[in-house]
Formats: structure tokens, sequence, C-alpha cells
């Protein structure tokens, strides 16, 4: 596992644990950057900050890409994961959309819900686990054209 997947992995684990606990999104990070075990790199603050700070612009994207789920809907897991990875395809910009979308492919295959019977409808981890099938080009805020993992129809 590669260092910037392992700060994206800390990430999902601080935003996941904050709505677990009934927390604001990041509501952990400061507990989590105090007690540092395991380490909070500053790339993890940078996403989960990141996250807090556009996540009615993010949660807005993923809703209007999506069919047939709401954000409600969906495990918290893949709920996070792709915050996560919408936030690195439209605000960061060293980070490149198709990365961004593997990198979201191999987190979703590692931590999420293996048996679709589990949860209402598949298609979050369906809208990542098959790139070239789940995936809109949008206009991002600077003019320019980006991809956003997005549920099939």
């Amino acid at each position: 596992m590669g260092a910037r997947t392992k700060y994206r992995k800390r990430a999902l684990d601080i935003l996941f644990e904050s709505e677990l606990q009934g927390l604001p999104l990041g509501g952990t990070l400061a507990a989590r950057r105090e007690t540092n075990d395991p380490p909070v790199n500053p790339y993890t603050v940078r996403l989960v900050e990141g996250v807090m700070e556009h996540q009615q612009h993010i949660d807005g994207l993923i809703a209007e890409h999506s069919r047939g789920w709401t954000l409600d809907r969906m495990p918290g897991v893949d709920r996070n994961l792709l915050r996560v990875a919408v936030l690195e395809i439209v605000y960061v910009d060293d980070v490149p959309g198709p990365g961004a979308v593997s990198e979201a492919v191999e987190l979703a295959a590692e931590l999420s819900t293996p048996d679709p019977s589990t949860r209402r409808g598949d298609a979050p981890s369906r809208a990542v686990a098959h790139p070239s099938d789940s995936v809109s080009v949008l206009s991002t805020r600077d003019g320019g054209r980006r991809l956003l993992p997005a549920s099939p129809s």
C-alpha cells in the first residue's frame, strides 16, 4: 500500500468514525491528532479538512450524479469514500482524476461491504468498482473538466 493510499484510508477512518459517533464530519480529527496513534499525516488532515470545508458542494455533486439512492441510505464507508474521491477530483490539483478514482476502487475493494444483500442497493460500490463505466465528466469551479464517480442507472 502506497503512502498516499494509507493517508486516504486514515482520512476515511476519521470521517467514518466521526459519523459513527454522531459528530460532524471530522469531529474526531483533533483527538486523533492529539493521540497520533496511528499517526495522522498532513495529507490526511488536508483530506479531512477539505471534506469538512466543501461538504455541501461534495455531497451535492454526489447526489446530483446518483440515481436510485441517496447519501442517507448509502453505507457510511461508501459515502465517505466517495467524499474523499470527489474532494481529490475537484479540489486537489496534484491528484489526477483517474488516480483518485483508481484509489477509490482499491479502497472500496478492501473496505466496502462485499455482499450486495447487506446494503440497500449496491450502486455506491459499483460506482467505484467499475470506474470506466461509472465516471461522469463535470465542469469545475475554475472552468476545467474533471471526472466524478457516478452510480450507474
